[in-house]
């Protein structure tokens, strides 16, 4: 028994040079599906052709260290220990990013171990997935924020309720003895409704007096650093 353990322990792979080129290159292909895929569903949106790159980079990367790996019991447990002492720190800025990252590393972690077909079926159902919902976009929210006198409050309320037919949503309200704030929530489609009208919201606003400022600020959800 011990010296089965040995053995297992000791062997490192009787891969051949083709094995190992058709495992990168497999790698590198289904990368550049990743690829594609990314760049298709993020256009106009959130794209960052860095963060592309690096997830093909990633893909082959993760394919060349499973190739090493093998069976080898005690390469994968020096791998891990590796690996645990690096500490990543890199912000996620969208969280469909970490769905990229995931499908570049199992893609990797499939072609490295030969199996490509678990890789290239999982791949065509991801990609055509993406492709069906076609480029999902942020339904990034309006924030309409006025700071004016207290005794405007109702007045206020009153504008921003006819001029967004009551679809605007109060999240805040600060008060001091002399001043209020609001802060309102929109959606895009009905900021967007909003430019039928003959006149800016603002000009309402500061049509009743008082109002220090008037602001419209886009409130993501996206995740920053």
């Amino acid at each position: 028994m011990r010296e089965y353990l040995y053995k297992i322990l000791e062997d490192s792979g009787t891969l051949t040079t083709e094995d190992i080129v058709i495992r990168i290159l497999a790698s590198a292909v289904l990368g550049a599906v990743v690829y594609i895929s990314y760049w298709y569903t993020h256009a106009g949106t959130t794209y960052s052709k860095k963060f592309n790159v690096s997830l093909l980079t990633l893909t082959i990367l993760t394919g060349a260290v499973m190739t090493v790996i093998g069976n080898n019991v005690a390469l994968s447990l020096g791998m891990v220990g590796a690996l645990s002492i690096v500490r990543f720190r890199t912000a996620i800025k969208d969280t469909r990013d970490t769905t990229y990252i995931f499908w570049a590393i199992i893609i990797g972690i499939c072609c490295g171990v030969g199996d490509y077909k678990v890789a290239g079926v999982g791949s065509a159902v991801v990609f055509l997935v993406l492709l069906f919902l076609g480029r999902v976009r942020n339904e990034n929210r309006m924030l309409l924020i006025i700071r004016a006198a207290n005794a405007k409050e109702l007045d206020l309320e009153g504008v921003i309720s006819r001029y967004y037919n009551n679809k605007a949503l109060l999240k805040v309200k600060n008060t001091t003895p002399e001043t209020v704030e609001l802060i309102y929530e929109l959606t895009r489609k009905v900021y967007m409704e909003s430019y039928k009208n003959e006149s800016d919201i603002t000009e309402h606003l500061y049509a009743l007096g008082n109002v220090e400022y008037v602001n419209i600020v886009t409130q993501s959800d996206e995740i920053s650093g």
